[in-house]
């Protein structure tokens, strides 16, 4: 995990794949997004920004309240789209 987070472009590219998989499993866009939104809340507590792109999104989502959060996740998986 720590090589795919250690370069943004990598890491898209890692979430593309999981967004592609997770659709061919049947699984909803909500669900999906639910999914990205679990995954953003584990690597803001656990995992420090390794790059200037990961910073800029943990500020981002350390600023906001839940809602804006899940917002933030669900344009992640648009943006890998």
């Amino acid at each position: 995990m720590t090589t795919v987070l250690s370069n943004f472009e990598t890491w898209k590219h890692f979430l593309a794949e999981r967004v592609s998989q997770a659709k061919k499993m049947g699984l909803s866009e909500d669900t999906i997004s639910n999914l990205a939104y679990e995954i953003g809340s584990f690597l803001d507590e656990k995992v420090d920004p390794k790059n200037e792109q990961q910073r800029v999104l943990k500020d981002i989502w350390d600023a906001g309240d839940e809602d804006e959060k899940k917002t933030i996740a669900r344009l992640m998986v648009k943006l890998v789209k």
